[in-house]
């Protein structure tokens, strides 16, 4: 495998508008693709407007789309999964990041018509602040930017066989293909569990070790986030790595994400708040020492209207200072 860092070509987060394949001859026919445990059916280019089913790809040259067998918890969890982890890494990071899950994903020909249409399982925008982004309908190749990630998962299917040369001939700058470690009854057996990176450069897939769109994270961390039911300590502290990594590159943090600011507001409050409850705690053990209960009981009524720490610090001063219970109550109104 080759490790990310050493892969050239866009950079990470970049708005890229390319104009489609620079040849179009160079997207192969349907005859050179195989998608395995997909059924082809006739969809003709009029009935496109009415079809609303999930499919792998349709061709207009042939008027066939090649559906898979229904969609099941197994298949649908680690695209669900990659968005609920997508959104800690946002948060670290300071800024969003958008999923379209299983939008269509439309190549046009010279008259504007669509030529051929995917559907991923999840497509990630990384900066969809500064993107533009799928319209209404479509992700439409030369009309809007490519995600920044798409998400293949495999069980049933091999996307390897077929749709992963079609995101490179159209130029789809990185794909992720989840092979799930909790395997559907009809899986493969020579379909081994794991994620493979795919980066575009100079125009073809180079197998990574790592993501080029999040610097850092490397295809076994992904596949065992995609994987869990519930994020690990481990997992967090990868996300939590990943958009620190992301936060640098672009001067963002935690403090820029709404939720996270107001929650570390809160948590500064709290801590405050549970400080001077135990500086005035201190105060009142102090004067119970020196002078009685009585006067430690009298003291605790006194301070709890008193929440500034340099009136505290006084406080501890008087109780030093003073002979007896009487002038240390004197001088704390």
């Amino acid at each position: 495998m080759e490790n990310t860092q050493q892969v050239t070509g866009r950079p990470a987060g970049s708005a890229v508008r390319p104009a489609g394949p620079r040849d179009p001859r160079a997207v192969p026919p349907p005859a050179e693709l195989a998608f395995p445990g997909c059924t082809p059916r006739r969809l003709r280019r009029r009935d496109l407007e009415t079809y609303d089913g999930r499919l792998e790809y349709w061709d207009a040259r042939t008027e066939t789309v090649w559906v898979c067998e229904p969609t099941t918890p197994y298949h649908e969890e680690p695209s669900a999964t990659l968005a609920a982890t997508l959104r800690t890494i946002a948060e670290v990071r300071g800024s969003p990041i958008k999923c379209y899950g299983t939008m269509d994903l439309m190549l046009r020909d010279s008259s504007g018509e669509p030529r051929g249409i995917m559907q991923a399982d999840q497509s990630v925008y990384l900066c969809p602040l500064r993107a533009v982004l799928p319209g209404r309908k479509a992700m439409v190749i030369g009309e809007h930017d490519f995600p920044d990630v798409v998400l293949e998962v495999d069980h049933t299917t091999d996307a390897r066989r077929g749709k992963l040369k079609l995101y490179e001939a159209w130029g789809f700058p990185e794909v992720w293909i989840q092979v799930p470690d909790r395997p559907s009854e009809s899986r493969p057996r020579n379909r081994l569990p794991g994620l493979t990176v795919h980066v575009l450069v100079d125009g073809a897939y180079r197998v990574s070790e790592a993501s080029r769109a999040f610097p850092g994270w490397t295809a076994v961390e992904i596949h065992a986030a995609l994987d869990e039911t519930a994020p690990s300590v481990a997992t967090v502290a990868v996300l939590e790595r990943v958009g620190a990594t992301l936060g640098a590159r672009e001067g963002t943090g935690p403090d820029d994400d709404p939720l996270l600011r107001s929650q570390r507001r809160q948590g500064l409050e709290q801590g405050r708040k549970q400080g001077l409850a135990e500086q005035r705690a201190l105060l009142c053990q102090l004067a119970r020492r020196k002078f009685g209960a009585a006067v430690g009981d009298e003291l605790a009524l006194r301070l709890n209207g008193i929440d500034d720490p340099s009136r505290l610090v006084r406080v501890g001063t008087d109780i030093i200072d003073c002979a007896d219970g009487a002038a240390l109550l004197g001088r704390i109104s």
